[in-house]
C-alpha cells in the first residue's frame, strides 16, 4: 500500500474515532459466538449440507463436528466444550426411529435430557444446550435450529450480563 492510501485510510479511521467521541455514540459489534455442533454422519450432517448447497441463511458462530451417530456422544464431551469457552452446544441426529446404528439416538436422547437437568448444578443456562432432529431432506429446518440456538445463547448472555442467576 502506498504512503498516501495508508495516510488517507489512517485519516477516515481517525475522523471515525473523533466522531464517535464527540458524539459519545460509539458502534458496538455483537460478540462473536462460539457454538459447537454434533452432527451425526447420516442425516444432520447432511441437513446441514444441503443447507449450504441451498444457499439457505444461517449463522456463521457454529462450528460443526461429524461424528458416526449421536449415541457415541458422551456427556462429558459436552461440558467440556462449555469448559473450554463454547457459548453454545448443539447435538442433531436422526429422528427417533430412523438411526442408521437402530437405537444411538434414543441413547443420545436419554443422556441428554440427564444432562440437560445438570447444567443449571454446573452454572449452564439450560439455553445455551440444544438437541434436535434433522434429516438429510431438512435443510430449512437445520437452519432454523441454528438460528433458534444462536437466539437463544445471545438471550442468555444479555441475562448473565445483567445479572440475573442461571438458577
Amino acid at each position: 500500500m502506498s504512503g498516501k492510501a495508508e495516510g488517507i485510510q489512517r485519516d477516515s479511521s481517525t475522523r471515525a474515532a473523533e466522531t464517535a467521541a464527540k458524539t459519545g455514540k460509539v458502534k458496538t459489534r455483537a460478540k462473536k459466538l462460539k457454538i459447537v455442533g454434533f452432527l451425526c454422519n447420516w442425516c444432520s450432517y447432511a441437513g446441514a449440507d444441503l443447507a449450504g448447497v441451498s444457499r439457505m441463511q444461517y449463522p456463521e458462530e457454529i462450528r460443526i463436528i461429524r461424528v458416526p451417530c449421536s449415541g457415541r456422544i458422551n456427556p462429558l464431551l459436552v461440558l467440556k466444550c462449555f469448559q473450554e469457552g463454547a457459548d453454545g452446544v448443539l447435538i442433531s441426529g436422526c429422528h427417533p426411529g430412523d438411526c442408521h446404528y437402530q437405537e444411538g439416538n434414543l441413547y443420545a436422547r436419554r443422556r441428554m435430557l440427564v444432562l440437560r437437568s445438570l447444567l443449571s448444578y454446573f452454572g449452564i443456562d439450560e439455553r445455551r444446550f440444544h438437541m434436535s432432529w434433522v434429516s438429510a431432506s431438512e435443510g430449512k429446518k437445520w437452519a432454523d435450529t441454528v438460528h433458534r440456538l444462536v437466539e437463544d445463547v445471545r438471550a442468555a448472555e444479555a441475562e448473565a450480563k445483567a445479572g440475573v442467576p442461571v438458577w
